[in-house]
């Protein structure tokens, strides 16, 4: 099978596609014949060498790829033969998804609704997921102000979409004028563009303070935004689109009664609930997912070297 391997750290290029074994499903496992793979923003910062947490840092070589949504093609056999031919999205353990087939684990499978496309399923497996945990631990509600950085990116889209959906008026901060009108569209009240300089003061002209921040940007973008709650407001951390984490000093959260929330690790069979639920309200028809960008399986370095340029919108999924 076709694959994409990572043999040194480095720039974009270090990803090579190269022609590797079948896998073979072992026990509990099936093949899962990959349709689309995501690709997520830390993937672009493990390739390069510099993981958020150095234990991320994989063994080389190595396989990219923790998410991916396929159709099952082979099972091990302890598995039924009768899951042949399910539409599912998984994650693959941490490795192993940018290829053509991987072995997954039988639990870790999620069957992809009827009217759903396995691309848009895919585009929500982990940012779904997410972005419904963050909404839970924000507790969102009807009147509040909320402002969601990213808004134009995978996590951030949809938090606009939630955040807006449970009654609150939501800024959208975003890294350009193209992004800014995505955020528009997706429906934040108003957009920003954080690239220019004087943003915070334009949302306190236009809004006021906020209840909550989604920080999804981190460093400088992250502590204006801080800036801009109220006493008394949350601000919820899932990323670092900058290179590094917001500061945030804990004498100043506590003065200022502001709740921080970084995001505490959850079992794999409540990741597996939330990404359900997010694939079950797209079926509906209440989440719709931004899939911004698609590239061949072969070129996935040129869809990091475009993820690390901010050139991207939404998700980007690789295509076998």
């Amino acid at each position: 099978m076709r694959a994409v391997v990572l043999n040194r750290f480095g720039p974009p290029g270090e990803l090579v596609p190269v022609e590797v074994p079948d896998p073979v499903p072992g026990s509990g496992q099936v093949i899962v014949a990959v349709v689309a793979v995501s690709i997520t923003f830390v993937e672009t910062q493990i390739r390069a060498g510099h993981p958020p947490h150095p234990a991320m840092a994989p063994a080389l070589p190595v396989i990219l790829g923790n998410g991916v949504g396929g159709i099952i093609s082979a099972v091990g056999a302890d598995v039924e033969a009768s899951l042949i031919g399910r539409r599912v999205v998984t994650t693959t353990g941490g490795s192993g998804g940018y290829a053509e087939l991987v072995a997954v684990q039988h639990a870790d499978v999620i069957d992809v609704p009827e009217t759903l496309g396995v691309q848009t399923a895919t585009a929500l497996l982990a940012d779904g997921r997410t972005a419904l945990a963050l909404m839970e631990a924000a507790a969102v509600r009807p009147g509040e102000t909320v402002l969601v950085e990213a808004a134009a990116g995978g996590v951030g889209s949809l938090l606009v979409q939630l955040a807006r959906r449970a009654g609150a008026t939501v800024i959208g901060a975003a890294g350009g004028s193209r992004k800014v009108v995505v955020a528009t569209d997706l429906g934040a009240d108003v957009a920003v563009d954080y690239a220019e300089k004087g943003w915070p003061e334009r949302v306190l002209d236009l809004a006021g303070q906020v209840d909550v921040v989604f920080d999804g940007v981190g460093g400088v973008v992250g502590q204006a935004a801080f800036g801009l709650l109220r006493d008394g407001g949350r601000c919820c951390t899932f990323g670092m689109a900058s290179g590094e984490f917001t500061s945030i000093a804990g004498e100043l959260a506590a003065r200022r009664r502001i709740t921080v929330l970084h995001g505490a690790p959850v079992s794999a069979e409540r990741m597996r609930e939330l990404s359900r639920r997010a694939l079950d309200d797209a079926a509906g028809g209440g989440l719709r997912p931004l899939i911004g960008q698609t590239y061949p399986l072969s070129a996935a370095s040129d869809a990091h070297a475009a993820i690390e340029a901010r050139a991207t919108i939404g998700k980007t999924l690789l295509l076998p």
